[in-house]
């Protein structure tokens, strides 16, 4: 393994059809990390799309799985094989609708709390011991008439303008989260993200 390799990795779904939807919330930050970068993610291979290049003495690789989100797990997968990326280099960006919109949250291990990407990328690598950067999206909310939107509705629905506002003006804590987890590993990312608030 490659002490010196990390991948970061956005959950989402490929396709138009799921652009700026809440599910593909890890697409959106990935998107703006290469910008920030000035790289472009447009190399194909193990089943996803990435950009690569070097940053704080390290090489450091951007993927959007182009699987669909419930196999996410196999582009990881391959893609740490070809590279010789060790998992400990891995952090994965996902929407979780168990934090309230825009919060931002590093860990380093814990279920997939239903979310079927990560449970993918959990199966795939063996272990719950993965870092993470959870997304918050919050939860669907009643309507007027009090009916609930289901989950996958609410998830593959686009963000309206308070969120993708909310979220673009995340997008400097999560560009300092991923600084953090590759110069300082994950628990300075933890101690040094998880206490800011929206």
């Amino acid at each position: 393994m490659s002490e010196n390799r990390f991948l970061l990795v956005g959950l989402g779904n490929p396709g138009s059809k799921y652009h700026l939807t809440r599910h593909n919330v890890g697409f959106f930050f990935v998107d703006y990390l290469a910008d920030s970068y000035g790289w472009k993610i447009d190399t194909l291979k193990m089943k996803g799309c990435y950009c690569q290049g070097r940053l704080w003495g390290a090489q450091v690789f951007l993927l959007k799985p182009q699987t669909y989100m419930n196999r996410s797990g196999e582009s990881v997968r391959s893609f740490l094989d070809y590279f010789k990326i060790s998992s400990d280099h891995l952090l994965v960006l996902h929407d979780d609708i168990d934090l309230q919109s825009g919060r931002i949250k590093v860990v380093s291990k814990g279920g997939a709390g239903g979310h079927n990407g990560v449970r993918s990328v959990i199966q795939h690598l063996g272990t719950q011991n993965i870092n993470r950067l959870r997304i918050g999206i919050g939860r669907p909310a009643c309507d007027s008439s009090g009916k609930q939107q289901s989950v996958e509705q609410f998830v593959l629905s686009p963000l309206n303008q308070v969120e993708l506002a909310l979220f673009e003006q995340q997008c400097p804590v999560v560009a300092e989260a991923a600084g953090l987890f590759v110069r300082k590993g994950v628990q300075e990312a933890m101690n040094q993200i998880n206490g800011l608030v929206v």
